[in-house]
């Protein structure tokens, strides 16, 4: 069974690990009162933590594949029966999740959902995301090009464009309060008093 195998829990450890790091870092800075003051709307958060999953996903998936292209570490293929399960599988999964789990309301900001609900389901959205556009001429080609020129130049190039235009569209107004505070307070660190 391909999930009892240390290869088919990497990528999603590193991913989760990544925006954990990224949520502590914010959560125990000063950084924290400028994401509430800038993403205080729930569907600007949402817009946001998914650009920031999805780019995130993007940069370990990308990182993973060439490590398993040339061989690198501990990473692998993962197979069930002889036949390679795709990524864009666990991307479709996680999508038709989220969707499942918006449908009930859950994470949406409407209703009895939570903030984390909110910010967990965006951010699995963004990752799932990732994972499926990864291999996006896989499934426009019907087969695997994915380290051959028409599929690899179309997705990548996509792929990065899109998270960081989705970052840059949707976090604008936190990224502008982030430069705003280093610009005041340039001389003192970013750790709560």
């Amino acid at each position: 069974m391909p999930w009892t195998h240390r290869s088919f829990w990497l990528g999603p450890l590193l991913i989760a690990a990544i925006l954990l790091l990224l949520a502590l870092i914010v959560s125990k800075t000063r950084l924290r009162e400028i994401y509430l003051r800038q993403l205080g709307e729930s569907r600007r958060e949402r817009l946001f933590l998914s650009s920031v999953g999805f780019f995130t996903a993007v940069l370990v998936v990308r990182a993973i594949t060439i490590a398993i292209h040339n061989d690198i570490g501990p990473f692998h293929n993962v197979s069930m029966h002889g036949r390679h399960i795709h990524h864009l599988v666990w991307g479709i999964l996680g999508l038709l999740l989220v969707g499942y789990m918006w449908l009930l309301q859950i994470g949406t900001g409407q209703g009895p959902s939570r903030r984390w609900a909110g910010a967990f389901t965006s951010l699995l959205f963004g990752v799932a995301a990732a994972l499926t556009l990864d291999e996006f001429a896989l499934w426009l080609n019907l087969s695997d090009v994915y380290w051959e020129r028409q599929g690899r130049e179309s997705y990548e190039a996509m792929a990065l464009f899109g998270g960081l235009l989705g970052m840059g569209v949707f976090g604008a107004p936190f990224l502008r309060g982030i430069a705003r505070e280093f610009g005041r307070s340039s001389r003192s660190p970013i750790t709560k008093s």
